[in-house]
């Protein structure tokens, strides 16, 4: 039997900037860009990760997890690839929904039902999600633009809508 070590969810630092970001910015800073982004690539991106472990995505720039709620509505399992970061240990996700004016099925979800899986990078846990507000929200926010820089866009596109921030804490 091979030996499991436990190495949690893979660190992902938003400050460490890349110039492959910069370019993911780019292509999805615009309509036809968006699209592709929230119609094709979440269709691709749920069965590439499972095979790859969470190792590899259509986004190819950006980190991906799997999300996987309970429907708030229909108590079935959803699974959901995001986009996300680290802070502390903790993974953040954007509930951006490209910056439409609602949010995100995946968001209510996790207000419903707290208790999640995540994925990424060959590491699969249990987590309790929260959304964050005031002061955490706010640095996180800013942390999270400067990570991508078309949450900025979608800020803008969003309009009175305010774009949640979620944070995940591993549980045993």
């Amino acid at each position: 039997m091979p030996n499991i070590v436990a190495m949690g969810i893979p660190e992902v630092d938003p400050t460490a900037g890349s110039p492959l970001l910069r370019i993911g910015a780019r292509l999805t800073g615009n309509t036809p860009g968006r699209w592709l982004a929230r119609r094709v690539a979440p269709r691709v991106d749920r069965p590439l990760l499972r095979l790859s472990r969470g190792r590899l995505s259509s986004a190819m720039v950006t980190p991906e997890l799997l999300l996987v709620t309970v429907g708030a509505k229909t108590g079935r399992r959803r699974t959901t690839p995001l986009t996300y970061f680290t802070e502390a240990g903790r993974a953040v996700v954007v509930a951006s929904n490209y910056g439409g004016s609602r949010h995100p099925a995946w968001y209510y979800n996790v207000l419903a039902e707290p208790r999640v899986t995540i994925s990424a990078g060959g590491y699969t846990g249990t987590f309790i999600g929260h959304e964050a507000a005031g002061d955490e929200r706010d640095r996180l926010w800013n942390l999270a633009k400067t990570f991508i820089p078309s949450y900025a866009d979608y800020e803008r596109l969003a309009g009175r809508r305010t774009i949640p921030v979620l944070v995940f804490t591993e549980v045993d």
